[in-house]
């Protein structure tokens, strides 16, 4: 069984924000909700750079669901809805999610998880992206799944697929010979909050 991760290069990276639209769309998402996002360093206005002439900065950090191996939203669940895959993918269930909340305040990553308090709106009046998208419920928390639909079928998730810069790699973490693991002896890499013993498997190559 693959155990899979996903490590992005924050060199590459160029805020284009695609892979935060290609996943709404994909996703059929609610309108207000971000399962990825593209933060910019140092300060809360998007694209806003940091320093000052000649040594002002624009750094960009791409957040959703780290996909733990210590996963705290899983334990925290009373219900069972959020639960991790043999394939190391955390996925939520939403006919099984009660929207108490318990895995938003166990989450140490901040906005990677949406709780529906409303019947999801939508921009448009029609079902956008693919026809096996997780479905969308009032009173449930909501969150990236790394296209588990996807994976399953043989593909990468759709972040993966549409990144202009390709800064983003997806792949088996215990294939000592796919892309994400070469990448990962080659480069040096961050892991968020890795003091709160997580285990992220997302991965920042620096």
């Amino acid at each position: 069984m693959a155990k899979y991760g996903m490590a992005i290069d924050l060199k590459a990276c160029i805020g284009c924000h695609t892979c935060s639209v290609a996943c709404k769309t994909a996703n059929n998402l609610p309108k207000d909700m971000w399962w990825l996002r593209i933060k910019t360093e140092g300060t809360d206005v998007m694209d806003n750079s940091t320093g000052v002439y000649p040594n002002a900065e624009l750094k960009y950090m791409p957040i959703n669901c780290m996909h733990c191996d210590n996963a705290p939203c899983v334990a925290a669940c009373p219900t069972g809805a959020t639960a991790k895959r043999e394939d190391g993918i955390v996925t939520m269930n939403a006919d099984m999610c009660i929207g108490c909340g318990a895995c938003v305040s166990a989450c140490p990553y901040e906005g990677v998880r949406t709780l529906n308090t409303e019947e999801p709106a939508y921009d448009v009046e029609f079902a956008l992206g693919a026809a096996d998208a997780p479905k969308h419920k009032a009173n449930t928390v909501e969150k990236c799944t790394l296209c588990a639909n996807r994976v399953d079928k043989g593909e990468k998730p759709y972040c993966i697929d549409v990144c202009p810069a390709r800064c983003r790699v997806f792949g088996d973490l215990d294939d000592p010979e796919s892309e994400i693991s070469k990448l990962l002896r080659e480069r040096q890499y961050t892991r968020l909050a890795e003091d709160k013993g997580t285990g992220p498997n997302i991965f920042y190559l620096i």
